[in-house]
């Protein structure tokens, strides 16, 4: 099949990977977001997705919005089969969903219904789920509630974070892409309509959703850093200031500090939650880089009795 593959993050290279070595399928051009400024140095980049087509000599295409005359004309000028999708980040509206003959499908890193929405691997290790997965479904309208072609499953191990996981299911959900493909063109695939029960959403992650309450269990204070690392990163403040937490451990001690309370030993560096304490792990400090606790709390000279709040 001809595909205009859509796809702007790194998440989305190992399926673009795939289908360009697939011998059933052309690549002839990716959909991608605009140049963006990132780093400190606020420099214009362009996207993973871009870097991977220009690489391959394919046509690039950069609409501000997906519904643009302009772009809808390129579209449909490209005569693609089908767009396949991977974390394109933008909405697409219904004359541009019409265009590709067996329409956009896209590859989401969720067991839907569950998850719909723009952090669903977050959400997966948040809720302390054994188990995620990744579908692929015809996009329509209503936010990731199109017609499923097939899904894989994951399961989420003990220490995995948002990151950890969604590097596999990238790559398990490529294989999944490739083959939903493969049976859109041969016809031995028909996509099934999504249950009305158990829909759940899981919406983007703000940098203030990613603050750290130490108020709250072990187990949740766990997940939680888990869940936004690497991004947008764990965080609560110290002295005024936010401290960025990298993962944690909950640990049993006989006599556990209150919440947020620190507590500095000679190999660790615990902090009070509402049941048993943490140990960090690395921490960044304002203008600092990453270090292990231990060191940070020599360095910033923690006394007895301060906290993270």
């Amino acid at each position: 099949m001809r595909l205009v593959f859509a796809g702007t993050p790194e998440v989305a290279l190992p399926s673009l990977r795939a289908l360009l070595a697939s011998p059933r399928h052309e690549v002839v051009a990716v959909v991608t977001r605009p140049d963006a400024r990132a780093g400190r140095g606020r420099r214009v980049l362009r996207s993973p997705v871009a870097e991977l087509a220009a690489d391959h000599g394919i046509e690039v295409l950069t609409p501000a919005r997906a519904g643009d005359p302009g772009f809808r004309a390129t579209l449909t000028d490209l005569a693609p089969d089908c767009c396949p999708v991977v974390a394109y980040g933008a909405l697409l509206p219904q004359a541009t969903l019409d265009i590709p003959r067996h329409g956009w499908v896209n590859l989401h890193f969720s067991l839907l219904p569950a998850y719909r929405g723009a952090a669903p691997v977050p959400a997966a290790v948040r809720a302390g789920e054994d188990y995620t997965g990744a579908s692929t479904f015809r996009l329509v309208r209503e936010l990731d509630a199109g017609p499923v072609y097939g899904v894989v499953t994951e399961r989420i191990e003990r220490r995995d974070t948002a990151g950890d996981l969604l590097d596999r299911l990238a790559v398990s959900g490529a294989d999944l892409l490739l083959a939903t493909l493969d049976g859109i063109e041969d016809g031995s695939l028909v996509a099934q309509e999504q249950p009305a029960e158990g829909v759940s959403y899981a919406p983007k992650i703000e940098v203030a959703d990613a603050r750290v309450d130490l108020t709250r269990p072990a187990l949740a204070v766990d997940r939680l850093v888990r869940a936004v690392t690497p991004d947008p990163g764990a965080w609560a403040e110290f002295r005024g200031e936010r401290l960025k937490l990298g993962p944690v451990l909950p640990v049993v001690v006989d006599d556990p500090p209150a919440p947020g309370r620190i507590v500095v030993e000679r190999r660790r560096v615990l902090v009070g939650t509402a049941t048993d304490p943490v140990v960090l792990g690395e921490v960044q400090a304002p203008g600092k880089k990453r270090m292990a606790a231990v060191d940070w709390a020599r360095g910033a000279r923690v006394e007895a009795g301060e906290e993270l709040a």
